[in-house]
Order: structure tokens, then sequence, then C-alpha cells
């Protein structure tokens, strides 16, 4: 792992935005679109120096634009399996941060050398 590589963080929207029952199931998209804009001004409190945030968005809210700060992927499938893909890629050069609240996403990117924390972690209730 290159001693400065910056932090990937990847973000499974669907999880966080389902984790605080506000209403977003009558507007996944626009849900997914607070979500993002909330990481693009706040990043991922408590993690210091340069950082990389990916949003990983599926079903309704495919098609969320990136905005500067955030990188958007709309999973062509199973949001898991593309923040999975993601994290392979990613194992070894750089260390990589998964914000998912989803166990069995958790067991399976920990597997590939990865950190996982809670949606709490960028969305404080």
């Amino acid at each position: 792992m290159e001693e400065n590589a910056s932090l990937l963080v990847v973000v499974d929207a669907a999880n966080v935005v389902g984790s605080v029952p506000d209403g977003w199931w009558r507007d996944r998209r626009g849900a997914a679109e607070r979500l993002r804009d909330r990481l693009a001004a706040d990043g991922v409190p408590g993690r210091a120096g340069p950082v990389e945030v990916v949003l990983v968005v599926e079903g309704a809210a495919r098609g969320v634009e990136s905005v500067p700060g955030v990188r958007v992927e709309s999973a062509p499938g199973s949001g898991d399996d593309h923040i999975v893909e993601l994290v392979a890629r990613a194992a070894g050069d750089r260390p990589v941060l998964v914000v998912t609240a989803d166990r069995g996403l958790r067991d399976r990117v920990t597997e590939l050398g990865a950190e996982a924390a809670g949606p709490r972690t960028v969305r404080p209730v």
C-alpha cells in the first residue's frame, strides 16, 4: 500500500438512506441526492487527510449525477456486488472504508481488507 494513498470511502447509498425512516421511500432518487450533497459538503467526519468518496446507487436511484467531492456510481445490478468489486480493485493499493449496516456486505469487504463502518459514520441521526 502506498504510504500517502488517499482513503477510499465507498458508501452503500441504499443502506445509509434506509437507516433513517424520514420518508426516503417516497423519493429514492431525491434521498440519494441529499446524501450525496451532504457528503460533498461535510465529507467523512473524523477522517483526516485526502479522502475519495464514492456513493454507490442502485434501483430507482440509478442515474444520480456525481458532484465535486463525490463520485456516484450506478450499480448495473446488485449494489453490494458493485461495492465488493470496487473494494477488490482498490485492495492493497490504498486504505478502503465501506459505509453500510449490511452484515453480509461488511463480511465480504472486510475479507478483502477493507474497514467497515455503520451509516452514522456519514449520517448522524
